[in-house]
C-alpha cells in the first residue's frame, strides 16, 4: 500500500494502491471501449432506485469477457490495466487466432503469461475448465451458475471459492460469503483467485475522494424524521427504538438478521447458509 505524508488531516491516513508497480502502464484498447450513460441511481422515470449514487469522474466502459466462448485456443496476456467499473484489475489477452479481449486478471498474473479455456487444460492459475474436471480443494473464481451463461460468482478483487465436494452431478462450492452451495458440474470456472487482493485495505481518507468515485453521502436513519425512516424521530439523540434494525422500507437489515427470501427458487441448492454478524469470521 502507498501512504502519504500528513500534509493535511485527510491526507494523514489516506492510502492508495501502488499502481505503477501493479499495472503494465498501457492505454486501454479503443476497440474494447464504449461509452455508458450515467444513471446516477435513477430509473427511466427519473426516480431514485439505488441510493447514494451520482456524480463522479467520467468513465468509459471496458467490455469484459465473462463467457469465455473461445475454447481450446491459447491466449497470451498483453497488458494488466485498471478498470474504473470494478475492484479487480483487468488483463488484455491476445488469442492465437488474433482476437483480443479483456478478462479479469487472476492473482499474480503478469504480462507474457498464457492461459487456455479447455476441458483438458491443466489445473493452473488463469486456465478455465468445467467444474467436473476441477479437483476438490482447488480455489476458483468467475464461476458460472448456468452452463454457457458466463461467470457470475467470485469476480471482485481478491475473491475466490473453494471446491469442497463432487456429488450427483453437482460441485459443492464454499463461496466468499461462507455459504456452501451446489453448482452443476457442467458449469465452467477459472482456476485461482481474482487479483488486486489488497483492494480492501485502501483508506479513502476524505469525503471528496468518495464523490470522485460517484459515491454520495449516506444519512443515518436515526438522524431522519419518522416520516422518512422507521428509525427516525425523538427529542435529541435517540436509539432506534426498535428491537430489530429496519431498512427505509421496513425490511430487516444488518445486525446478523436473516434477510434471504424464505421461498427463493435457489434454496434447494444451498447446503449451508452463510454466517452473518459477529460470528461470521469465526
Amino acid at each position: 500500500m502507498k501512504s502519504y505524508r500528513p500534509t493535511s488531516k485527510s491526507r494523514r491516513f489516506m492510502t492508495t494502491l501502488p499502481y505503477k508497480a501493479l499495472l503494465s502502464g498501457d492505454k486501454p484498447a479503443k476497440a474494447l471501449l464504449k461509452s455508458k450513460k450515467r444513471q446516477a441511481g435513477r430509473n427511466a422515470f427519473g426516480r431514485i432506485t439505488t441510493r447514494h449514487q451520482g456524480g463522479g469522474h467520467k468513465r468509459r466502459l471496458r467490455e469484459i469477457d465473462f463467457v469465455f466462448d473461445k475454447k481450446d485456443i491459447p491466449a497470451k496476456i498483453e497488458t494488466i490495466e485498471y478498470d474504473p467499473f470494478r475492484s479487480a484489475f483487468i488483463a488484455r489477452v491476445l488469442y492465437a487466432d488474433g482476437d483480443r479481449r479483456y478478462i479479469t486478471a487472476p492473482k499474480s498474473a503478469k504480462v507474457g503469461d498464457t492461459l487456455v479455456v479447455s476441458k483438458e487444460a491443466p489445473v493452473a492459475a488463469g486456465n478455465r475448465l468445467p467444474l467436473r474436471a476441477i479437483p476438490v480443494g482447488t480455489f476458483i473464481y468467475n464461476i458460472e451458475l448456468k452452463p454457457g451463461a458466463g461467470g457470475v460468482l467470485a469476480r471482485s478483487a481478491g475473491n475466490y471459492a473453494e471446491v469442497v465436494a463432487h456429488d450427483g452431478g453437482f460441485a459443492q462450492l464454499k463461496l466468499p460469503s461462507t455459504e456452501v452451495r451446489k453448482v452443476s458440474d457442467d458449469c465452467w470456472a477459472s482456476i485461482g483467485s481474482v487479483g488486486n487482493e489488497e483492494h480492501n485495505l485502501v483508506v479513502i481518507g476524505k469525503a471528496g475522494r468518495s464523490r470522485w468515485m460517484g459515491i454520495r453521502p449516506t444519512v443515518r436513519g436515526t438522524a431522519m424524521n419518522p416520516v422518512d425512516h422507521p428509525h427516525g424521530g425523538g427529542e435529541g439523540r435517540q436509539g432506534r427504538g426498535l428491537r430489530r434494525a429496519k431498512s427505509l422500507w421496513g425490511k430487516p437489515t444488518g445486525k446478523g438478521q436473516k434477510t434471504r427470501t424464505p421461498k427463493k427458487y435457489s434454496n434447494v441448492f444451498i447446503i449451508s447458509r452463510r454466517r452473518v454478524g459477529k460470528k461470521r469470521s469465526a
